[in-house]
Formats: C-alpha cells, sequence, structure tokens
C-alpha cells in the first residue's frame, strides 16, 4: 500500500516536472499592451470592431490592423485610454454612431392593406404580398431589428416603430444589416436633423400611403440657409437628403417640412447637450442665417 502511494506521489511530480518545462518552453509571450488594452475596454465583444471579441480587437489594435476609435461602445474616453496605452497622440477620432429609424410611418399614419397574422419576424411578413403596408418603403413594425439587438438598445413603441435608445446603442450594425426595408442607418451623435422617410415615389403617391411622408415639395431645400438639404435622385424616383457636412442643426427645413417627414432629435452627446444649451441661452439656433 505504502509502495503504491509513494509510486503515485513519484509519478505526481515527475508528470508536474515536465508539465513545467512544457510551460517554458512553449510559453506564447502576450505583449503587455495588449493586456493593458483588455483591462480597458468594456468586455461586451459585440463584435462592432469587426473582430472576434474584446481580445481579438485588443490584439488587432496593438499590431497595427485596426484604429482605436473601432470600438463604439468605449467611445472617445477608451480611444483616449488607449492611446495612451500605445504612447499615440489623441487625433483624428470618428465621432460615436447611432442607429436611426428612417420611418415614422406608424398604425396612424400609414395605410394598412390587411392585418398579418402569421410570424412575428419582418422578413416573414415581407414575404407575403409584400407586408402588410401600403408603402412599399416603411416599417413593417414586426420587431425583427429588436430581436437582432444584442444590447437592448431597441424596443417598439405603441405605434409598432422601433424605438433607439441612444445612451444604449453603440453602433454595432446589426439591427441596419436586419432590417430587410432599409429603414435603419447609423448617423453621428451630433446628427440631430434627420429625414426619416426613403419612399421615393411621387408626392402625391406618397402622401396617399402615409400622411408623414416625404413629398418632394423641396420647401426644406428653399428655406435652408447652408444649402444642406436638397432632395435627390434615388433609385427610380427622388426623397429629400440632408448633407452633414454642411448642416448646421438649426432645424429650419424640420420646421417647413408640411409633414414632418424631417425631424430634430434631442442632443446626444454631452459634448453636443452643452453647445446646444450655450446657444439656447443665447437665443440662437446656429442657423447662420444673419450672416448671410
Amino acid at each position: 500500500m505504502l509502495a503504491a502511494i509513494t509510486s503515485l506521489a513519484l509519478m505526481g511530480a515527475g508528470f508536474g516536472v515536465v508539465l513545467g518545462v512544457a510551460s517554458k518552453k512553449f510559453m506564447v509571450e502576450v505583449d503587455p499592451k495588449v493586456e493593458e488594452i483588455l483591462s480597458v475596454v468594456p468586455g461586451a465583444n459585440c463584435g462592432s470592431c469587426g473582430q472576434p471579441g474584446c481580445a481579438g480587437f485588443a490584439e488587432a489594435v496593438v499590431n497595427g490592423d485596426v484604429k482605436p476609435n473601432a470600438c463604439a461602445p468605449g467611445g472617445a474616453s477608451l480611444y483616449e485610454k488607449i492611446s495612451a496605452i500605445l504612447g499615440a497622440e489623441v487625433s483624428d477620432y470618428e465621432e460615436r454612431k447611432v442607429a436611426q429609424v428612417l420611418c415614422q410611418g406608424g398604425g396612424g399614419q400609414a395605410k394598412m392593406l390587411y392585418r398579418y397574422k402569421g410570424i412575428e419576424d419582418c422578413h416573414a411578413a415581407l414575404a407575403a404580398f409584400k407586408g402588410p403596408k401600403a408603402c412599399n418603403f416603411g416599417c413593417i413594425r414586426l420587431g425583427s431589428c429588436t430581436t437582432a439587438c444584442p444590447f437592448g438598445a431597441i424596443e417598439q413603441g405603441a405605434d409598432g416603430l422601433p424605438v433607439v435608445d441612444y445612451y444604449k446603442c453603440t453602433g454595432c450594425n446589426k439591427c441596419v444589416e436586419e432590417c430587410p426595408q432599409g429603414i435603419l442607418r447609423l448617423v453621428g451623435v451630433s446628427r440631430l436633423v434627420n429625414v426619416r422617410c426613403i419612399n421615393t415615389d411621387k408626392g402625391k403617391e406618397a402622401k396617399a400611403v402615409c400622411s408623414v411622408a416625404c413629398i418632394k415639395c423641396r420647401l426644406c431645400e428653399k428655406n435652408c440657409p447652408e444649402g444642406a438639404v436638397h432632395v435627390v435622385d434615388r433609385g427610380a424616383g427622388s426623397v429629400a437628403h440632408i448633407d452633414y457636412d454642411k448642416c448646421t442643426n438649426c432645424g429650419i427645413c424640420a420646421t417647413k417640412c408640411p409633414t414632418k417627414a424631417i425631424d430634430m432629435i434631442s442632443p446626444i452627446s454631452e459634448e453636443v447637450v452643452l453647445e446646444a444649451r450655450e446657444h439656447e441661452n443665447a437665443g440662437c439656433r446656429r442657423c447662420e442665417a444673419c450672416q448671410q
């Protein structure tokens, strides 16, 4: 009995020595910067950076394959931390992007052709006679985007349309990829004015199927002091489009739009909130029309 125990102990010690030597000999060295970056990333493993999780992101950043601002959940603060770890200057940061819904045609605005009863999935409903809506461009309202969102940032509102929580949204693009109608897109958090309609039909036809559709009246185009809004050709028709390189978020186009197809959301990021408050206190809407 004692001999057996001694034998097992010696075997265990021997295996321990072998494993110890093997671990030293075959050890893969990890760059300390990778571990430092891993210690500051959110750990969401959402894949919005295009890498297989946060560990893949950290390694890719250190290798120079991915920019530090590729992590959507981390935002500007993470970008600064990673830049400090890498010893790089903080520059050319791209602002955080969030999902924006390009349809306002809920049950009270959009004309319905029939009541859909089937699988609660937008793709399935669209396959059945092109969906229940008379508008071929609008939201199907069955929540495929809600199901696809890994962060719980999208909920269905009372009218069935998706509602995005901009503070939870990481810009991972999964809802955009999931939507069969293409009524979701990613926009920068400073883009407060949005055309919430993609119907390219003629004005009369668009208005007949949805009361909040873009009717191509060009009032937005005529009244924009910056020349940032134009009705542009898209596919077989046209629709209003905002050039964000020129837009100052003045909101004039939103107030002039007769159908309210253009709307203005509340500031999202802290920087934009502070800037907006400064101008509000001065009674200024930042349209710069006074300079014309």
